[in-house]
């Protein structure tokens, strides 16, 4: 069956004036395959990414590339090529709910696209007229529901060429522009306008403030309570009596003065905004140890962070002692799990736990730490099971503010029950636990979105809960993931918090793998986005990189307060999305001072120009526009907001509006 529609396909090139005695065919597998990028495995010559042969729809081809979604290949033509042929599908052998969708490009023009493609279709005949195009790239998408079972065939691929021969190339190289501006020297005070404890609990707050330093500082109306170190900014003592307490803060240096309102907040709810801080998991994975903590916590001081907000420092696996047959174990982190009273055993690179917490604390930030409801955790360590108010009790004595709990071994504790209630079970557990120590602990539910945990995870005493799976595993998908954590918004709200993971830019180690912290593999605008997708979202921002290997440009996006202030409004909103053709959308987030935060997005591979007129955004007449990246304002907009935006890229805005003359 397969040779006729080969033999007709050239019959009608050849009668179209397209083939010639001169031209030559290029197959797509004589190319550097090393070049494609791809969601998963490596590109495969003359077989499926599973090492199979080419079938689609049970058609069987002999030449070919399998690939596997999101596959980006970049081609320089050089004006050479006049037609490329093939047929697209989804691989037979991909073995699961697959759905994708090939796209042609040339020159930032759409050539030919299949539309969505699924196990069992047919194949679909590739047509895409080549003369005068420069650069072609094909894509595969992953239809909008992640990347599982993507496994996509180029099959019988090929080009036909009158001159130049096609060339795989690296996708385009984009120069990393800072665009926020550097602090001046006069005070500027950042974080979060409210802030939130349980009456007579333990209370410790780092005046977020940029600027020359020495900084004095001042608090006026301080709850008796509570003391403030003029030379350090930092709050410390107990929560006030239940009730608002209004402070104004204020900060001085050589360049000037600076003043602003934060409301304490003595009640039952904590994270009244998204918790911000730094976890160590991205970046070290199981080598972390009690030195490289303390190291992260003077870096938040040295660097800026702690100056805009970023609070909490925070553990994650690996610091327990770990079963015998763990992964690779190393020699200093196995031993007891437990002692003879069935406390839980750090091992010995964290050699006092306590000791750890007060480091942190004395700096002016909070500390974190992580277990499972399992017997083990994700990397084979020392869970709480059976142990949770022993080892709850246990962290507060140390003085943990903060507790990441990892869904884990639970699974098999549970057996296969996957009922919602089973699910609900050993967060509740903790969550009531929690709320009867004497020291406030953030709970962050960590169970990848099961059971739609954030329609129940504030019920169970959460505040805060992963929404989706690693994002590590698809760093290559963050707007699909913000996408989709957006679609739980009406959840969002202040103490209740949507977490679609951490920020992963700057060095950082491959979650396949787990090794050494390296560059990312995000372009700039990739990770300008990233970071206004989760503000915009209200989202905890929690950096996973090597502080140690902090730049110029991964601190231009994670030290932006215009921008974090976005994520942390009190109104607690996460935006929501407005469609704006095939490969844009914008966010649209109301901010407590009646102004509205605003994100154009370009999902698509080439710069585009993104337009949101103010139907679309809720509002009306003339808005004062603010560029919060470089801090800047823009004319204003009276009907519609336009952006030139780059490929993968965001233009943020706030939107003031104006009193009609």
């Amino acid at each position: 069956m397969l040779r006729p529609m080969r033999f007709v396909l050239a019959a009608v090139l050849v009668g179209a004036g397209w083939l010639s005695a001169a031209d030559e065919t290029v197959w797509l597998t004589e190319l550097d395959l090393s070049k494609m990028r791809q969601g998963w495995g490596r590109p495969q010559i003359n077989r499926s990414i599973r090492e199979k042969p080419l079938k689609i729809g049970g058609v069987a081809f002999e030449r070919g590339v399998g690939t596997h979604a999101r596959s980006t290949l970049w081609v320089a033509l050089a004006g050479g090529a006049g037609r490329f042929t093939a047929f697209a599908g989804v691989d037979d052998a991909a073995g699961g709910p697959a759905s994708i969708e090939f796209r042609l490009m040339g020159d930032g023009r759409t050539l030919w696209e299949s539309g969505l493609m699924k196990p069992g279709d047919a194949p679909k005949a590739v047509e895409a007229d080549l003369r005068g195009v420069k650069t072609l790239l094909l894509m595969v998408d992953d239809g909008g529901d992640g990347i599982s079972f993507d496994h996509a065939d180029w099959a019988d691929a090929k080009f036909v060429v009158s001159g130049a021969k096609p060339r795989a190339v690296s996708a385009p190289v984009e120069p990393g522009v800072l665009l926020t501006p550097k602090p001046g020297p006069a005070p500027r005070l950042n974080g979060p306008a409210v802030c939130g404890g349980r009456p007579g609990h333990f209370f410790l707050y780092r005046i977020p403030a940029q600027g020359q330093r020495p900084m004095t500082f001042a608090a006026e109306g301080l709850p008796s309570t509570l003391r403030l170190d003029p030379h350090t900014g930092i709050i410390t003592g107990t929560v006030p009596p239940r009730g608002e307490h209004p402070v104004r803060l204020r900060a001085e240096n050589a360049h000037g003065r600076a003043a602003r309102l934060l409301r304490i907040v003595s009640g039952d709810t904590l994270a009244l905004t998204p918790p911000m801080g730094w976890n160590h998991w991205y970046a070290h994975y199981n080598r972390i140890t009690d030195a490289m903590m303390r190291e992260a916590a003077d870096i938040m001081i040295r660097s800026g962070m702690a100056d805009v907000g970023y609070q909490y420092v925070n553990i994650d696996d690996c610091w327990m002692n770990a079963r015998p047959d763990a992964k690779r174990p190393d020699p200093m982190r196995t031993g007891p799990l437990r002692d003879a009273a069935g406390d839980v055993i750090p091992n010995r690179h964290f050699p006092d736990m306590g000791g750890l917490a007060a480091y942190i604390h004395s700096l002016g930030l909070k500390a974190g730490l992580y277990t499972s409801p399992g017997p083990f955790t994700c990397a084979g360590y020392a869970g709480a099971y059976q142990h949770e108010e022993q080892d709850a009790r246990r962290f507060a004595g140390w003085g943990y503010d903060f507790l990441k709990y990892d869904w884990c071994s639970y699974g098999q504790v549970v057996k296969g029950d996957n009922s919602l209630e089973a699910m609900k079970k050993p967060y509740r557990l903790m969550g009531d636990i929690l709320k009867r120590l004497d020291r406030d602990i953030v709970l962050n539910l960590c169970q990848y979105g099961m059971g739609d945990v954030w329609e129940w995870g504030a019920e169970v005493g959460g505040h805060c809960w992963r929404t989706s799976g690693d994002l590590g595993f698809e760093l290559d998908r963050i707007f699909e993931v913000a996408l989709k954590n957006a679609e739980h918004r009406q959840w969002s709200k202040p103490g209740a918090w949507n977490d679609p993971d951490y920020i992963q830019i700057g060095h950082i180690g491959s979650a396949r793998g787990g090794g050494l912290p390296e560059p990312c593999p995000l372009t700039p605008s990739e990770q300008y986005a990233f970071m206004s997708l989760w503000c915009l979202m209200a989202a905890p921002l929690f950096y996973s990189g090597d502080m140690t290997r902090l730049d110029e440009f991964t601190l231009n996006v994670l030290c932006n307060p215009e921008v974090i202030e976005i994520d942390q409004d009190p109104l607690g909103q996460c935006a929501r999305v407005v469609p704006l053709g095939a490969h844009a959308f914008a966010m649209v987030k109301d901010l407590a001072d009646h102004s509205k935060a605003v994100g154009l997005f370009n999902r698509g591979e080439f710069p585009a120009v993104v337009e949101a007129p103010w139907s679309d955004l809720g509002i009306a007449g003339p808005h004062r526009v603010r560029d919060l990246w470089r801090q800047k304002d823009l004319s204003d907009a009276v009907s519609a907001l336009r952006a030139d935006v780059p490929r993968h890229g965001v233009a943020l805005v706030r939107l003031f509006p104006r009193a009609r003359q």
